[in-house]
């Protein structure tokens, strides 16, 4: 048996994650392994079951902890004290500029079509809209319908989604995401 390698940092949660987010990313959730995510940082895999206890609560906390950024966005616009209006553009644009700027996390929490994992992205999305489509409903003038907001948030998810797959991020793409939030706006109001 080989002697243990000497490593040059402590391990961490963050470390973990950010690298399965990469790794599930890339290769999808099946052909990930705790052994391949501590491969890739470079320890041993009994390392990384000292912070999760399988690769599930690891995908689990991957999710939670995405979703928690997103939601704190929204938390953020709302505490704005701007006009109701420029609000739903800010939600409107930070949700582009979120997606296009953590592209690993938008593709766990939207995009991977891993039947496995479904069971652990459900809570997360399900929360993160419900806040999305109140507070859309709120700052409207005109009080939007469910379907509306639902329209909405597709148009954002396929603007993101696109630049996503074409490997953009939003400083690449800031001028065409104005135009396609006040091109939205300009069908809300």
């Amino acid at each position: 048996m080989s002697p243990r390698k000497a490593v040059d940092k402590e391990l961490t949660r963050e470390m973990i994650m950010n690298v399965a987010r990469m790794l599930f990313v890339k290769q999808g959730y099946q052909h990930v392994s705790m052994r391949k995510i501590a491969a890739e940082l470079g320890y041993s895999h009994g390392a990384i079951y000292y912070h999760f206890k399988n690769k599930a609560e690891l995908f689990y906390a991957l999710v939670e902890e995405d979703f928690s950024l997103l939601n704190h966005e929204l938390e953020e616009v709302m505490s704005l004290s701007a006009p109701s209006i420029e609000k739903i553009r800010q939600i409107l644009l930070r949700f582009i500029r979120f997606g296009l700027t953590h592209q690993n996390h938008y593709e766990i929490m939207f995009l991977l079509k891993d039947e496995e994992v479904r069971g652990y992205t459900n809570e997360g999305p399900n929360r993160s809209y419900d806040n999305f489509a109140s507070s859309l409903y709120l700052l409207s003038e005109q009080k939007l319908k469910i379907k509306e907001i639902w329209s909405i948030f597709l148009m954002l998810h396929g603007f993101v989604a696109h630049y996503c797959r074409s490997d953009q991020d939003y400083d690449e793409v800031k001028d065409l995401a104005e135009s396609h939030v006040d091109f939205i706006m300009r069908a809300i109001r």
